[in-house]
């Protein structure tokens, strides 16, 4: 373990399990542990860690909270919270009460798997915790059986099928999870509808004020959302990612400058924060398919 300004850095699952006073892993690059296990006390409160593999955790309950970066996730109803290697979380619990599970693997583990191939498209990997997967009764009794698998075979002596067989048990616990989060969009619409107002909100407000593109960092830090959560909502509920959406934003506040002002289409361009006029042209034929100034010709 190595410590470098208040950050605790494991960068292997060995080195986790020995800090945790846990005996070592049943394969070196896989770690499955129940939460009741684990002394709280190990882990100070305020204390910043960065792992480098995969952790998957998974809370029936959760008395307590976990910062990561400027938000907080209470775990009190339970569910699944998903970290990538190198990322940084706080733990800010005192007496915390768990229930529960927690998956480690290691990148090295899925490297030339289909899944190593596959790891990016899971976006939930980079959602904040506040930002983590609520469980219905009938989802966790889903994924207590996955993890009760993955438990099992790593209970097993290694042989030629382990790695495939704990591979496919993790993708299919992170497919299930994308399913799940969908469904967590559409359930809880108000929450999103309320997100997808302050977006346009922001949007107008910044059309209006500043000049230059929004960019989706520049939105999802105002919103206090992670870029890949806002994005992956508005995909669900819209059929557009954030980029999408913010361009979709641009073009309409376009098609009234055309339509309402009399200034240039390079006028328009710059206004708007593109830096040359034919960046915009083009994305304006992309949207509409046509060009900005049979738009406004189209009003005479």
């Amino acid at each position: 373990m190595k410590q470098s300004a208040d950050i605790h850095s494991f960068s292997s699952i060995s080195q986790l399990m020995r800090h945790l006073g846990q005996p070592p892993p049943l394969h070196p690059l896989v770690a499955f542990v129940n939460y009741d296990e684990i002394s709280h006390q190990v882990i100070r409160k305020g204390t910043r860690i960065s792992l480098d593999f995969y952790k998957i955790s998974f809370k029936n309950s959760f008395h307590g909270q976990i910062k990561y970066g400027q938000g907080h996730y209470d775990f009190e109803d339970g569910g699944l919270a998903f970290l990538k290697p190198r990322q940084i979380v706080t733990a800010s619990a005192d007496s915390a009460s768990y229930e529960g599970c927690v998956l480690y693997f290691h990148p090295d583990f899925i490297r030339n798997s289909p899944l190593g191939h596959a790891i990016n498209k899971y976006g939930f990997f980079s959602y904040a915790v506040s930002e983590a997967l609520c469980l219905s009764a009938k989802e966790k009794f889903v994924i207590n059986n996955i993890f009760g698998i993955i438990a099992a075979e790593l209970e097993n002596s290694i042989d030629q099928f382990s790695e495939d067989v704990l591979i496919t048990q993790i993708m299919l616990l992170l497919n299930y999870s994308s399913r799940f989060y969908n469904r967590q969009f559409i359930t809880r619409k108000m929450v999103s509808h309320e997100i997808i107002v302050s977006l346009d909100r922001l949007l107008e407000q910044h059309f209006a004020e500043e000049a230059g593109l929004p960019s989706v960092q520049y939105i999802s830090k105002r919103l206090q959302l992670s870029a890949r959560y806002l994005s992956d909502m508005l995909r669900s509920l819209t059929g557009y990612t954030a980029q999408q959406y913010i361009q979709n934003k641009v073009i309409e506040q376009s098609k009234d400058l055309l339509s309402t002002t009399s200034l240039s289409v390079a006028e328009i361009a710059y206004k708007l924060g593109f830096e040359h006029p034919q960046s915009f042209s083009k994305l304006f034929k992309i949207k509409t398919n046509s060009s900005p100034l049979a738009f406004r010709q189209s009003f005479s």
